[in-house]
């Protein structure tokens, strides 16, 4: 009886959690059968797609290049943006609250908005190419790093910060010496992360007409070129490990040198 009533608390969240999943099961139209009934068609499709055509590997080279200098411009761009907006929304380096809370709202908004929705903005505005994808990432990359940045921001140790304001610091100062040393690793770390997101997201923009691989990829798919498609998939799926290892490999070693120090 004892144990019952230990595991009585749970009863009520366990079942809300059941019934929210039971009607978005309901909702989603989920079908088991539907599913393994359709895997033999998903066979049937990548019996078509192989053996990639490998003879179409050396023209996708550009497109994945493409795909990464997107990606990169566009992260470094939002990091920019994200860090100016992130002093101003910070609470212990904006006082000003009318300041404080307008910069928050701009990251909210961001964040509130789709990352398709402002895709297809930038290409109604610019047309297709990579320019509007460049475009698409800094803005999708602001919400995201800002909000990070601003709260690596909060949880500084306040003291350099006093110390430099008692012996007459400017603001530019106090950041340069006392607030950036602190947070340093967390905004190398974030932007690297958020770069490893851009990667994937950037072969989503060449699907709605935004530049690099993935443009290729879905005319591949239209035109019925199976084995040139898949070829692509096999570009695209080197290309996001070996930049994710390569983020891992300057995440280590950035931010653990400065860690030692």
């Amino acid at each position: 009886m004892t144990g019952l009533k230990r595991y009585k608390k749970y009863l009520l969240p366990t079942l809300i959690f059941v019934l929210l999943m039971w009607g978005g099961l309901i909702v989603c139209q989920a079908d088991l059968h539907s599913l393994i009934a359709g895997i033999p068609r998903g066979w049937d499709l990548l019996g078509h797609m192989l053996p990639p055509d490998w003879g179409v590997f050396p023209y996708l080279l550009a497109p994945a290049l493409e795909t990464v200098q997107i990606a990169f411009v566009g992260t470094v761009l939002g990091a920019v943006l994200a860090l100016l907006i992130g002093f101003f929304a910070a609470s212990n380096l904006t006082p000003n609250k009318p300041v404080r809370e307008v910069a928050r709202g701009v990251l909210m908004l961001e964040r509130a908005l789709p990352d398709l929705i402002i895709i297809l903005l930038f290409v109604a505005i610019v047309g297709l190419g990579p320019f509007p994808g460049v475009m698409a990432l800094a803005v999708c990359s602001i919400g995201m790093l800002g909000k990070l940045y601003a709260d690596s921001f909060e949880e500084i140790d306040p003291k350099p910060l006093e110390a430099m304001a008692t012996v007459g610091a400017n603001k530019v100062q106090i950041i340069r010496y006392a607030v950036l040393p602190q947070v340093l690793p967390a905004l190398i770390a974030n932007t690297l992360y958020r770069f490893d997101v851009n990667i994937r997201l950037s072969v989503f923009l060449g699907v709605v007409g935004a530049g690099g691989i993935g443009f290729n990829l879905i005319m591949s798919m239209r035109l019925m070129q199976y084995s040139e498609a898949m070829t692509a998939i096999i570009i695209i799926l080197l290309l996001v490990i070996s930049c994710e290892k390569i983020s891992d490999f300057l995440r280590q070693r950035i931010i653990g040198q400065e860690v030692l120090k």
